[in-house]
């Protein structure tokens, strides 16, 4: 064969390869690389979008932190000031029940203190008749003895 022909005939066959891999694999193989390129480029949008939405988020979990410490903060506030109006409210009690302690207290002394001074009257009226008795050498009936111990008391 002469080497004109082998070239002809090897151009004709690379333009039927070329043709066959024109119509027949070319096509398939755009489409499967424009589908591709389609999901590629939807990732990265739908990564923009992600990352829109993260920021987005960031944003109103900053919020949301500062708000939570604001009302926590207040929380706190509410708490000590309670707690001041409680321990007030227990010093308040407290000098209340001294108060009232004390004043029983000084009832009872009163109170120990008529005792005591009637059982010093009593006394004293049992002595100056038993004293009388003893003056006059004889003892006086008990109404008589009753009406003087009660004219005793009442000076006394």
């Amino acid at each position: 064969m002469n080497i004109n022909a082998t070239l002809i005939l090897q151009s004709i066959a690379m333009m039927i390869f070329v043709w066959f891999c024109m119509k027949f694999l070319w096509p398939p193989l755009l489409k499967a690389m424009d589908e591709r390129r389609e999901r590629i480029a939807e990732g990265l949008a739908a990564s923009d979008r992600a990352e829109k939405e993260l920021e987005k988020a960031k944003v109103e979990v900053d919020a949301q932190i500062r708000e939570a410490r604001d009302k926590a903060g207040e929380i706190v506030d509410q708490a000590n000031q309670r707690h001041s109006q409680i321990l007030d409210q227990a010093k308040d009690d407290a000098s209340a029940e001294r108060s009232r302690q004390v004043t029983a207290a000084e009832a009872d002394i009163v109170q120990a203190s008529n005792q005591a001074r009637e059982e010093l009257r009593k006394s004293v009226a049992s002595l100056a008749v038993l004293g009388a008795s003893q003056i006059l050498e004889k003892e006086v009936d008990a109404n008589t003895h009753r009406e003087l111990l009660d004219k005793l008391i009442t000076e006394i």
